[in-house]
């Protein structure tokens, strides 16, 4: 039976493999999440719903609302992180769902609980009480002693705790508003973690460790390590100790993370907290890859009321110790790495260390810098690889003011005719710096000294390039580009330096078509029925069975490169070898073709702005083809649409196919065509529109894409709200036939009234051979505004009419 499971997921790294966990394709699974965290869901989801935070309950509830206006009442709710524990059992009550809910979690939670239910248990537990007030805190160290900690009832990750030495520290606290709090005394002990399963009947698998610093330290600036422990006595204290605190906490199954203070003079324990979840920082992939057991699927399982995955039944000796270590910045988040040192023979097994220029955003330990994973035979030998890998690795930052001035770099940069308007509109908004192949030129107006050299086909010298010139910075940052053939350097450059872009995956699923029919089909999407071919063979069988005409394309290239129309089993061989032939510079073709159904009706673009998940369409431009069979895009025109009978299925369809390519933030630029059975989804593309379309959605609306392209890159909210509702035109001019531009003249054009500019887009001695034989062979480009269509119309065509051009005959 299919169920409705909502997931409320925070993470950026794996530390959950949700999709592992449950068939994504049996049942409906939805998320609530951040546009962060989201670049690390599995596809599949039958929704996704994007919050600015998950500690904002009220856009959480909203968002669970909606998952269930949309795919009916869930039948279980999960969230593995502490944090939204709190939130997911409410929830669960709300919707009288099966799992832990609030008067269960409270004792886990709420840490002055806790410790009442611990000492009525005989668990021992520091002395804890209400901090309401400075009199309270100043009573409790009267009887207690100085120093005291200070830290919230429900908190987390020793956020929020603060050492108070003696009265003048606390006359100086500011007490959080909003945030209750409890005080206890400040132990010199070291601490233990203890990680691992209560089955529900009583201590399942488990393994404790010892900090080489304390959390509260690594707040601070200092390095928190940690070595799982194999001394036998040490171990058994160890378990007796945990086994009666589960018990004192637990009604159920659950995974837990205990702390335990360790009195080193004594061996004496004393309960800190427990956690009904998997630990943090490396905890759950040290699990995983020394112990292979996965603490978070036993987690989802017992959420979700699944057969846990099979896992010893007692602590039994491990074949390998495993340890962690977590190095912060040298300057408190959000920073950006300056310099690493890291020596080659840490010992580590696994590493995640900041590249220089990346961006620490802050947030919980998976921010928290540089990770380090570690294995060994025994605990002396992991502690020593720990140790040594703290005293040679280093993370020089430098500060970040989310006020100063921003920073956008470009990677490519398009040619001058096309891309200078740009250009200029990123400039005149941002300071601008620029990475290309070539050597700077036309761009050095808009970007000054701020460009490299590097070889944009190789994300990590386009990343070392960005990095340079991001040192120093201080202010926020992004990376953009419009080439279509450095959208995945692009991509993959802003995930290693931590900035904001569409993932990798997204790309790759927007550039392969095949990929892109795939994902849309499976959820249900708007597009076409396809075929992926191979021979002349399968096409033609694929053609029989889609019924003519159809339509076959390669499945990269661009410009509707390779794309034609066949009506016969003749025209569909010729249009085989087109497309198999096709060729786009930059641009690495893939395996096969793909033969698709035509789809019959005017062709639109779409221009979408997507912040935060939301997808908001910027502009509509309608699309006039020629050249048939070929699909040469030969103008375009921006007018009103909202007041369309099609405009919102155009912005339905749109937003849904945007939520299965997994595209949560960047300008989007989407194809569609109006059929009689609605709006289908031809192409969706990653990156502004071509073809002047980005400055005729500005001409006619008010509303600059470019702008808001550039504003998406660095992490802020576009402006959006159009302040006119004109129409604007782009005519392109073709030569006759093939041959080269011999003079081209288009001053009486540019008188034309209505006229906002002539581009011309072919020099003296251009060779131009029309579709299919050359990629878009235009003389010039005329863009006309108007109040209406027709205007536009008039206006364009009489420029176009005004233009003179000579070209020479090929092989003339």
């Amino acid at each position: 039976m299919s169920e409705h499971v909502i997931i409320i997921h925070r993470w950026t790294d794996r530390y959950a493999d949700y999709a592992a966990c449950l068939d994504h394709a049996a049942h409906r699974v939805g998320y609530v999440t951040t546009a962060r965290a989201a670049r690390q869901l599995p596809t599949g989801a039958a929704a996704v719903e994007i919050v600015g935070s998950t500690e904002d309950a009220k856009a959480v509830r909203e968002a669970v609302d909606a998952l269930v206006s949309r795919n009916g009442a869930p039948t279980r709710i999960v969230a593995l992180h502490e944090t939204d524990l709190d939130l997911a059992a409410e929830l669960r009550g709300e919707y009288g769902l099966p799992g832990q809910r609030t008067e269960a979690l409270q004792p886990l939670r709420d840490k002055l609980l806790m410790a009442r239910r611990l000492a009525a248990a005989g668990v021992p537990v520091p002395a804890t009480a209400a901090a309401e007030d400075r009199a309270a805190v100043a009573e409790f160290a009267e009887r207690h002693g100085w120093p005291v900690l200070l830290k919230p009832r429900r908190g987390t990750a020793s956020a929020g705790i603060t050492r108070l030495e003696g009265p003048d520290r606390l006359a100086a606290y500011a007490f959080p508003p909003d945030t209750a709090m409890v005080v206890q005394p400040w132990l010199p002990h070291r601490v233990l973690h203890v990680d691992g399963v209560h089955t529900g009947e009583g201590l399942g698998v488990w393994r404790a460790s010892r900090y080489l610093s304390t959390c509260l330290d690594f707040t601070g600036g200092t390095a928190l390590g940690s070595v799982e422990l194999d001394d036998p006595a040490a171990l058994e204290r160890i378990g007796r100790i945990t086994e009666r605190t589960a018990r004192a906490v637990f009604a159920g199954p659950s995974v837990f993370h205990l702390e335990l203070f360790e009195d080193e003079r004594t061996g004496e324990l004393t309960v800190l907290e427990i956690g009904g979840r998997p630990g943090g920082a490396e905890v759950p992939f040290v699990w995983r890859e020394v112990h292979g057991i996965d603490l978070m699927a036993v987690a989802f399982a017992y959420q979700t009321g699944r057969q846990a995955p099979a896992v010893a039944a007692a602590n039994e000796s491990p074949s390998e110790v495993g340890g962690w270590l977590l190095v912060p910045p040298s300057v408190p988040a959000p920073c950006r790495v300056r310099r690493t040192t890291s020596r080659a023979d840490t010992g580590a097994y696994a590493q995640v260390v900041p590249q220089e220029g990346q961006l620490l955003p802050g947030g919980g330990y998976e921010h928290a810098g540089a990770r380090f994973r570690f294995r060994g035979a025994g605990s002396a030998e992991v502690e020593a690889a720990i140790r040594r890998t703290t005293r040679s690795v280093t993370l020089e930052c430098e500060p970040v003011d989310p006020d100063a001035p921003a920073r956008l770099v470009l990677i490519g940069c398009g040619n001058p005719p096309y891309r200078e308007y740009s250009l200029a509109s990123v400039a005149a908004r941002v300071e601008t710096a620029l990475v290309q192949s070539a050597a700077v030129g036309w761009q050095r107006p808009y970007v000054a000294d701020r460009h490299r050299r590097a070889d944009t086909t190789d994300p990590a010298a386009t990343a070392e390039a960005v990095a340079a010139l991001l040192a120093g910075h201080r202010g926020p940052a992004g990376v953009l580009t419009w080439d279509e053939t450095l959208l995945r350097t692009t991509a993959q450059v802003a995930e290693r330096l931590g900035l904001p872009h569409m993932t990798p995956e997204a790309v790759r699923g927007c550039r392969d078509k095949l990929t892109t029919r795939r994902l849309l089909g499976a959820a249900g999407v708007g597009s076409a029925a396809f075929v992926h071919a191979h021979t002349r063979g399968e096409a033609l069988e694929a053609a029989d069975r889609l019924g003519y005409p159809v339509v076959v394309k390669p499945r990269a290239l661009a410009g509707s490169i390779g794309v034609t129309l066949a009506s016969d089993p003749a025209e569909l061989a010729h249009a085989f070898d087109q497309a198999a032939g096709s060729t786009f510079p930059g641009i690495e073709g893939l395996a096969g073709v793909i033969v698709e159904e035509y789809l019959d009706g005017p062709e639109l673009s779409v221009d979408c702005a997507v912040f935060d998940g939301e997808v908001r369409v910027v502009n509509v431009a309608r699309k006039r083809i020629g050249f048939a069979p070929y699909f040469e895009e030969i103008g375009h025109l921006v007018a009103p649409w909202r007041d369309e009978p099609w405009a919102g299925d155009v912005e339905s369809v749109t937003a849904r196919a945007h939520e299965v390519l997994g595209i949560r933030t960047g300008l989007t630029h989407t194809e569609l065509r109006l059929t009689a059975a609605g709006p289908r989804i031809v192409e969706v593309n990653g990156r502004l529109g071509g073809d002047f379309i980005p400055l005729l959605g500005r001409l006619a609306t008010g509303v600059d894409p470019v702008a808001a392209a550039a504003d998406i890159a660095l992490g802020r909210a576009p402006a959006l709200e159009p302040d006119s509702e004109r129409c604007a035109e782009v005519r392109f001019v073709y030569p006759d036939h093939d041959g080269t531009v011999t003079s081209l003249d288009t001053t009486a054009a540019e008188a034309v009234p209505g006229v906002e500019r002539v581009v011309p887009l072919a020099a003296p001695g251009s060779e131009l051979r029309l579709p299919p034989r050359g990629i878009v062979p235009r003389l010039a480009a005329v863009v006309a505004v108007g109040d209406t269509p027709a205007e536009c119309s008039t206006t364009a065509e009489r420029a176009v009419r005004a233009i003179r051009a000579e070209v020479s005959p090929a092989g003339g």
